[in-house]
């Protein structure tokens, strides 16, 4: 049995199914990260754990303990919401140790707490101010304070980045991995962020419509995604969905631009075994298409020479559009790379990142 264990659970408003049947399993220290589009469930998974609203079916067992019917204040889980929720009347010092007040934790045990936490945050010289007086980075220092002072068995987080502007979300992103690596909490994330997914997570579940769709690794969540709605969520620039045909060995592409392209599969044991001539969608993330100076040679690498339609500059990268098989196909190339819009030119396609689905059902064949 896992730490945190989700059984079969379901949540239902009305007639409405919200979460179909949700299955997780995570240990201890685990840093789980629910991701998907608004409105997938994840937000009522999190509240469920949280006791703030009940199960329709199924099970939430914590530390082998079945949490169904305990209150809130039972479950020894601690929350830190979007919106911070902090006392405005009270200090810093005040909000963080306001919870184990109620729980006639004795003063000297809080004052104790409060320190190692604001040494923990950096937030020792803001513990008299009100909040009013902090910026939403502090803001959310504070409230991430006044749950870990508590030392509960499990973290949740709803979107707490949500209200930051860039600079400091990136910011808070490595405040809070560092937290997780130097305290081995056990952590439950809800974002819509797939990038926070990637970066925070050991474990991601990637929702969509009240079900998981794929639970795993970030490894295995970017590289092996077990349909095309995973494919296309996570990553940014998004996978490349290409439609294409199978036949002598590889893949045939239709270029648009005369003769189809011809790119061989990786003679590993990833490739299925069909019929020349079915009909499938190749994956490619957009660094699996680079210069050819560029690419991984170790691996089954074809060139092409594919026309340009679009260049946009990125810093420290350049992404080059073309289109392939009737869609858009995005290639991450070098910096510096001398490409001009309308231009054809050699493109090197990494056949080893290569995943293939099926155009009717959208999942992986294997």
């Amino acid at each position: 049995m896992g730490f945190l264990e989700i059984r079969n659970v379901k949540k239902r408003y009305g007639g409405t199914d919200v979460l179909k049947g949700i299955d997780i399993s995570i240990e201890q220290g685990d840093f789980l990260v629910l991701v998907g589009p608004s409105g997938c469930g994840k937000s009522t998974l999190l509240n469920l754990i949280a006791g703030l609203d009940q199960l329709s079916e199924g099970e939430i067992w914590i530390n082998g303990v079945m949490v169904n019917d305990l209150h809130p204040s039972k479950r020894d889980i601690a929350m830190v919401f979007q919106s911070y929720a902090l006392y405005p009347n009270m200090t810093v010092a005040e909000n963080v140790v306001f919870g184990l007040e109620m729980r006639g934790v004795p003063k000297p045990e809080r004052e104790a707490a409060v320190a190692e936490v604001a040494k923990i945050l950096q937030i020792e010289h803001l513990l008299t101010r009100k909040p009013s007086q902090l910026s939403g980075g502090q803001r959310q220092r504070v409230a991430m304070g006044r749950a870990l002072v508590r030392k509960p068995l499990v973290f949740l987080f709803d979107e707490p980045l949500s209200n930051l502007d860039a600079k400091l979300r990136v910011e808070m992103r490595t405040e809070i991995k560092r937290l997780h690596q130097n305290m081995g909490a056990t952590i439950v994330y809800v974002t819509h962020d797939q990038i926070e997914a990637m970066t925070l997570a050991t474990q991601i579940a990637v929702m969509n419509g009240g079900e998981i769709q794929q639970l795993g690794s970030p490894k295995e969540i970017y590289n092996r995604p077990v349909n095309t709605f995973v494919a296309s969520f996570m990553g940014s620039p998004s996978m490349n969905m290409i439609p294409a045909v199978l036949g002598n060995g590889g893949v045939e592409i239709a270029s648009g631009n005369g003769a189809p392209i011809s790119l061989r599969l990786p003679a590993n044991g990833r490739g299925p075994n069909a019929a020349s001539g079915r009909k499938v969608i190749l994956g490619l993330r957009p660094e699996a298409v680079t210069d050819p100076g560029a690419a991984d040679r170790n691996g089954a690498v074809t060139d092409a020479n594919c026309h340009v339609e679009v260049v946009e500059p990125a810093g420290s990268d350049t992404f080059a559009v073309m289109r392939l098989g009737g869609v858009e196909v995005i290639a991450r190339m070098r910096a510096d790379t001398d490409l001009k819009p309308g231009q054809t030119a050699p493109f090197a396609f990494n056949m080893e990142k290569a995943v293939l689905f099926d155009p009717q059902s959208g999942n992986r064949i294997d």
